[in-house]
């Protein structure tokens, strides 16, 4: 599939091994695994920190290469179900935080063209995820402008 904003196509990444259930070295338990990422979650991890932080760290010294295998939930669902999911989506969110990032130096370096350019992208994917996540995550009147994103991430 190619790229959003370039003529080049995507980049090939290494898929995981195929596999139904944990391997045998990971026989840790599914509430303990469901614990760890409750308290990852509330010191302030985000669901992606959260899965490599128990894949390098693990539980009790016991690494999890895949928390979906081992507790068929996904992280996003294990923090659904104890009220402790992010306010706004992870994505949604990395988006604004670089989207605040080019306003402010587009305002400190207004001939740079090609930041301009990378402002116009990043704002142009934000609407769209928004449109995505309005009405399920998002509230209905929910729209994106720079000083709602500031608003949001402080």
């Amino acid at each position: 599939m190619a790229r959003m904003h370039t003529r080049r196509r995507g980049s090939s990444g290494s898929d995981r091994p195929v596999a139904d259930e944990p391997p045998e070295w990971s026989d840790v338990d599914a509430e303990e695994i469901e614990a760890r990422v409750v308290e990852l979650a509330e010191q302030g991890h985000d669901p992606s920190v959260i899965g490599l932080k128990l894949r390098d760290e693990g539980v009790k010294g016991v690494p999890i290469p895949n928390v979906k295998l081992a507790t068929d939930k996904k992280v996003t669902e294990i923090l659904e179900a104890h009220d402790a999911e992010p306010e706004i989506p992870e994505d949604l969110r990395n988006l604004m935080e670089r989207a605040i990032r080019l306003r402010e130096h587009v305002a400190e370096n207004g001939q740079d063209h090609q930041n301009k350019r990378a402002l116009q992208n990043t704002e142009s994917k934000i609407r769209r995820l928004v449109n995505y996540y309005r009405g399920d995550v998002l509230d209905e009147d929910f729209s994106y402008s720079y000083e709602a994103a500031v608003r949001l991430l402080e």
